[in-house]
């Protein structure tokens, strides 16, 4: 059995889709899925059975940029409600036991400080909770408790593969903590610098647990909400996964 798990980070998770993309091409299908955050709403589309070329189309024509709404008066700046409504228009049915693959979604627990992984119940409020970026969302109610970005506290779910599958595969698109940042002066950077070391300090445990890791570095280089540049994005992917499809075939067969 082969599971792949995908992080979090944005924009660049659409790094995700030209690495499902170059698997596929060398028919590498996983069939258990983990994602937290951008990873989760890519495994969502996959397990619902969307091929890579849908996904880029569905991230080319419906921009996430939209999922910026301004909330001032919220617990956030923004809601995800557009992103909610990309869901419903791709997936059939907001059912995690109507998906074609297995799929577990990340998110973190505000209330008891932990991360959840969820397999059952409503897709569209565990994926829209899980993409919650804390300050910048709203976090989202369900099962009694309030969630957010399940990045924060596991951006890399790989516990629920290793669980299941014989054969790991796990895909970083976040910074590691130790590459440079070249300005961490205003308020935003240093808030996007404080939120990178938070998520690649629970990150890398997992990221050695995998048997192979796909890290596309390239996709560095965009920012979390450079959704502009989608197709680069997806290439970065797919060329860091062709360099790693050898070794995981080697594996396999």
């Amino acid at each position: 059995m082969l599971g792949i798990t995908l992080s979090g980070g944005g924009a660049r998770g659409m790094a995700h889709i030209g690495v499902l993309k170059a698997l596929e091409e060398h028919a590498i299908f996983p069939e258990y899925i983990s994602g937290a955050s951008a990873g989760s709403i890519i495994g969502a589309l996959y397990a619902a059975g969307k091929s890579p070329d849908q996904m880029l189309k569905i991230a080319k024509d419906q921009s996430l940029f939209k999922a910026i709404r301004p909330n001032i008066f919220g617990t956030g700046l923004a809601n995800l409600n557009y992103l909610r409504q990309i869901l419903e228009e791709n997936i059939r049915e907001d059912s995690f036991d109507a998906l074609k693959k297995k799929l577990y979604v990340c998110v973190s627990n505000l209330n008891s400080g932990e991360y959840e992984i969820i397999t059952s119940g409503s897709l569209f409020d565990a994926v829209v909770a899980s993409s919650s970026i804390p300050i910048v969302f709203e976090p989202v109610d369900m099962l009694g408790s309030r969630y957010v970005d399940g990045g924060l506290l596991n951006n890399l779910p790989i516990e629920p593969i290793k669980e299941n599958c014989e054969i790991t595969i796990g895909v970083n698109v976040m910074p590691s903590g130790h590459v440079p940042a070249e300005e961490v002066n205003s308020m935003l950077e240093i808030g996007i610098r404080t939120f990178d070391l938070v998520i690649w300090s629970n990150a890398k445990s997992r990221m050695e647990q995998c048997d192979f890791i796909i890290e596309p570095k390239g996709v560095f280089d965009h920012g979390v909400f450079d959704f502009g540049n989608a197709e680069r994005i997806v290439e970065l992917g797919y060329e860091e996964a062709r360099r790693v499809v050898p070794s995981i075939l080697e594996r396999i067969l």
